[in-house]
């Protein structure tokens, strides 16, 4: 089957799916396989649980008139993306942004969503289904009525943001900011440059124009050097003081008071990002600002909570030494008599992990913290290193930390929460 023949029945079909679990009926089902999984498996089931048509690896036994085999399922799934990509609207090209960095992509998008929303119908890619799996599902979303879609990329490994541009095909780009991430994918903060810029890379040959943070370095010499038309941000703006009663972001831009939800003036060139894109696209700074203005996050991205002891800025869905360092310097300024840190291991850093962590918990004598509460075996060793300072308590996992607070409860603290995906400093948010 020819890729204008699975086209035809993508667009007869009520979706697709790669999940068993949550299929529709009418939908098309992709048999992916991973290295501990494998779809093909549940082929047929997923026929008899209504699917459209399932395509699967041509090593499948079964035989079944809507059993569509093809030599790689997960390719499929691309090249049918990709073709939606360029057909969705007809003879009319789609606008696509393309979003990738080591910090903020997800909360970025989600600000772009909102701006944008004010005056077009977006698509943007769900949650972080950022992968190679999910950017092609939320190309496969975008409907005809899309007249923008924000896609967001993420990448582990040197090649990952070069496979997924030749699928999203962005006509214009953003990088939030290039850090020390994945270094164990990477191999070093010049690997992860070149990974993100590969992003730079596509628009430089296909005519695409970025959208580059002017008081970003780095982004500003990696355009240029790739002789790239940018849409150049980072208007000077002024970003006022809070407190645990006043934690969140609040800047001024062009005279105009932005108050966003959102704890971290790290957050502060998300929020320039998300207006600049929307000026692109016709949406004015009023318009704009009022978008951000009712924007909440959400999935422990930069969130505060108050809860019946504490306050809360929980920001544990991941941590890198970027990252880490930016909620860090953010919770310095924060000016409370009453500080708490509990943060997990940052995953995959490699051969510098140690080191990474070590310059984490150097950088807590500064904080103003009354108590430090550091999960994982890398806090561990990193501890054993510089020396254990009073206000430290070392835990193996977030489950024992989580114990330890249901004995020991915390009152009256402002406490940030922060750690790797794999850490899941999470649980430890009801004993707060």
């Amino acid at each position: 089957m020819n890729i204008i023949e699975l086209y035809q029945l993508f667009r007869a079909s009520s979706g697709v799916n790669t999940d068993t679990r949550s299929l529709r009926p009418g939908q098309l089902f992709f048999a992916l396989k991973g290295e501990n999984f494998d779809g093909n498996a549940y082929a047929m089931a997923a026929l008899d649980a209504g699917a459209a048509y399932a395509v699967v690896n041509e090593y499948v036994v079964e035989e079944d008139p809507r059993l569509i085999k093809v030599p790689d399922t997960l390719a499929a799934l691309k090249d049918l993306a990709a073709w939606h990509r360029e057909h969705v609207l007809g003879e009319r090209r789609l606008p696509v942004i393309g979003l990738t960095g080591t910090n903020g992509k997800t909360t970025t998008k989600e600000l772009i969503r909102e701006v944008l929303s004010t005056r077009h119908r977006v698509t943007a890619t769900e949650g972080n289904l950022n992968n190679d799996i999910g950017v092609p599902l939320s190309l496969l979303s975008i409907t005809p009525e899309t007249e923008i879609a924000v896609i967001e990329m993420g990448a582990n490994h040197p090649d990952d943001i070069g496979k997924l541009v030749q699928v999203s095909r962005p006509d214009y780009g953003l990088i939030t900011n290039v850090g020390k991430a994945h270094l164990l994918g990477f191999g070093s903060f010049d690997g992860v440059k070149r990974a993100k810029g590969q992003l730079y890379d596509y628009l430089a040959a296909h005519g695409g124009k970025a959208f580059v943070n002017a008081a970003d370095p780095v982004l500003v010499e990696m355009a240029s050097q790739r002789g790239l038309e940018t849409l150049p941000y980072g208007a000077v703006q002024e970003v006022l003081p809070t407190t645990s009663e006043t934690p969140f972001l609040r800047l001024c831009i062009d005279g105009m008071l932005v108050e966003t939800h959102l704890v971290g003036a790290y957050n502060a060139a998300n929020v320039l990002a998300a207006i600049a894109i929307g000026q692109a696209f016709g949406v004015s700074l009023a318009e704009a600002v009022g978008a951000i203005t009712a924007y909440v996050p959400a999935n422990n991205r930069s969130q505060m909570v108050r809860t019946e002891r504490n306050v809360l800025i929980e920001d544990a869905y991941n941590a890198n030494p970027s990252s880490m360092a930016a909620a860090l310097d953010n919770f310095t300024t924060l000016h409370d008599s009453h500080k708490v840190v509990m943060l997990g291991d940052m995953r995959e850093l490699g051969v510098d992990s140690v080191w990474e962590h070590m310059q984490v918990v150097r950088r807590l004598d500064g904080c103003g913290l009354s108590q430090a509460f550091l999960v994982g075996d890398e806090f561990r060793k990193a501890v054993a290193n510089v020396g254990c300072r009073p206000y430290v308590r070392l835990f193996a996992t977030s489950d024992q930390l989580a114990a330890w607070l249901a004995g020991n409860p915390l009152e009256g603290a402002t406490i940030l929460v922060k750690g790797s995906r794999g850490i899941r400093m999470e649980k430890v948010l009801p004993a707060l």
